[in-house]
């Protein structure tokens, strides 16, 4: 995703990009857990957004 909230683009919703407040605030959400889970889940097993919720099922 673009930090420039007005240029829309195609963001990229298979990626979860751990260096941007509002898209670690949505994937907690998105996905129901804390944002020191997120951060073990994708330094383990990457930014994937499938890997993360593969891992999750997996637990």
């Amino acid at each position: 995703m673009s930090d420039d909230k007005t240029n829309k683009g195609t963001p990229d919703r298979k990626l979860i990009s751990m260096n941007e407040d509002y898209e670690v605030r949505y994937w907690t959400e998105a996905l129901g857990i804390s944002e020191a889970r997120l951060r073990e889940l994708v330094a383990r097993h990457g930014n994937s957004a499938e890997k993360i919720r593969e891992a999750l099922k997996a637990a």
